[in-house]
Parts: structure tokens; C-alpha cells; sequence
């Protein structure tokens, strides 16, 4: 896995490992965190858009479902133009459900639905931080958080995000007191967020964040489409299967049997 300040380069094998299905029509794959989807200058290795066209032999293949560099759990690609089309439109009429599974600081005690619009933060240092605003440029925004576990300290949670707003789940978890753990844009100082720009992950950070990014998945989406619903599932990566034993004192097989709950 060789190294860059940003991520790294994917290697053949890498990506085999991360992929949960390859069929005739899509390929899922379950992104690792710190890895981009769309190509970078650095070649087509150093996204996950770029290795999986190489792992096809195809420019053909669409990328359905996205995610940014911290957040890992499903990306979907589309292998033709029809299969896109389905899912594309699928998407546009909000006939998709989502399924986001987050580690939460402090003790979330109950389902807990946020409805507040979001909007550009003009207070933030950082142009692209959106915050709930209710007045000026804003977006109705909603989003569900259901605790799962908790020990106190944290909170482990699934997210059931209703719209489909600029970093909505990470706004909307700050916005009730509970930002998700290693968020360094919406935790506990923004101004981490430009340290890790300049500098990258260093030992300054660290002892402010318990872990390297922030801590969500994207755990299930399911499609409704004419010919019946179609559900993709990613299991937890695993560095936050050992957040949630290091922190959580959850085993792998209690944590897998809450998830196989949802």
C-alpha cells in the first residue's frame, strides 16, 4: 500500500479485497477511509474511481453512490448506461434509502430526529462548513439518529439521513451536542480541519481526536425500483470494529450482532 500525503495508492489486491459484489451490472465496493472516489493527479490508483475502471478494463462504468475521503462503507458503480439510468433515477426521485452507521461523543439516550435547515456557516474559518441556520441562503435538512450502544463516552448509532444535504449527518450531530468522533471540521475545533490540511495526521491532533477520521459508514442503501427493491449492505471496516472494542467494549460478534438487527 504505498503511501501518499493524501491517501494512498491502491493496489490490485487492495481493491479485490474490498469488493462485495461484481456481477453483470454493478460493482460494490466497500470503501476504506482516506481514500478518495474521484481521480486525482496522481493517476488512476489513487482513487477508488480510477482503480476500478483499471480493475474492469472499462471507461464504461458509472459511479452511482459516492463518498468523501473520510467516510467509507458503499460506493456502487454501474457497469452500463441502462443499470446507471435505473439507479440514477432512483435516486432523483428519492426512492433510496440510506443507512449511516456513526460513532457519536457522549451518551445519545434516545431516537432523536433533527429537522433544521442548513446553510453555508459564515462565522466558520472554513468556507465549505455548513451549520443549521433559519434565515438567509438554507436547505430543509433531516436526519435520524437511533442509538445502538452506548457506554457514556460514546455512542454508537445507526443514521437514517431523510434529505440528502452538504455534509448533513456531521451539521446535524453537532447541532445536538453529540459531533461524531474524529470529525475535525464539525468536532471539537475547526481549526484542526486546516492543521490536517497543511500538516497532514500529526501527534498535535491526535491527542485531541481519538481516531484518524471521522467516525462514519455507510452501512445500506436500498434502491425501490420497478422490478423490486435491491439492497447493498457494507460491514463496519475495520478500524472502527476496533474503535468500538477499544472504546465501546464491544467484541466483534456482539457488535456484528447489533448490526444484523437493523
Amino acid at each position: 500500500m504505498p503511501a501518499t500525503e493524501w491517501g494512498w495508492l491502491v493496489t490490485p489486491e487492495e481493491l479485490e479485497n474490498w469488493i462485495l459484489q461484481d456481477d453483470d451490472h454493478v460493482l460494490l465496493v466497500n470503501k476504506p477511509a482516506l481514500l478518495v472516489c474521484h481521480p486525482s493527479k496522481n493517476g488512476p490508483w489513487s482513487s477508488l474511481a480510477g482503480a476500478c475502471r483499471e480493475y474492469l478494463q472499462s471507461e464504461r462504468s458509472h459511479l452511482v453512490s459516492r463518498l468523501d475521503r473520510e467516510t467509507s462503507g458503499i460506493v456502487l458503480f454501474a457497469k452500463h448506461r441502462l443499470k446507471s439510468r435505473h439507479l440514477q433515477m432512483a435516486l432523483e426521485r428519492r426512492k433510496v434509502s440510506k443507512t449511516y452507521i456513526a460513532i457519536l461523543e457522549g451518551e445519545l439516550k434516545e431516537e432523536t430526529l433533527v429537522d433544521a435547515p442548513l446553510g453555508p456557516d459564515t462565522q466558520s474559518i472554513v468556507h465549505s462548513k455548513n451549520t443549521v441556520r433559519h434565515d438567509g441562503r438554507r436547505q430543509d435538512a433531516q436526519t435520524r439518529y437511533t442509538p445502538l450502544y452506548t457506554n457514556g463516552r460514546y455512542t454508537l448509532a445507526k443514521v437514517d439521513p431523510i434529505t440528502g444535504r452538504k455534509h448533513q449527518i456531521r451539521a446535524h450531530a453537532l447541532h445536538i451536542g453529540h459531533h461524531i468522533v474524529g470529525d475535525k471540521l464539525y468536532g471539537p475545533d475547526e481549526g484542526l480541519f486546516l492543521d490536517f490540511i497543511e500538516d497532514g495526521w500529526t501527534e498535535a491532533i491526535a491527542k485531541v481526536l481519538p481516531i484518524n477520521r471521522h467516525a462514519l459508514h455507510a452501512y445500506r442503501m436500498v434502491f425501490d425500483l420497478e422490478d423490486g427493491p435491491e439492497t447493498y449492505i457494507a460491514p463496519l471496516t475495520q478500524d472502527l470494529v476496533d474503535f468500538c472494542s477499544q472504546n465501546l467494549g464491544l467484541s466483534t460478534e456482539s457488535l456484528e450482532e447489533i448490526l444484523q438487527k437493523l
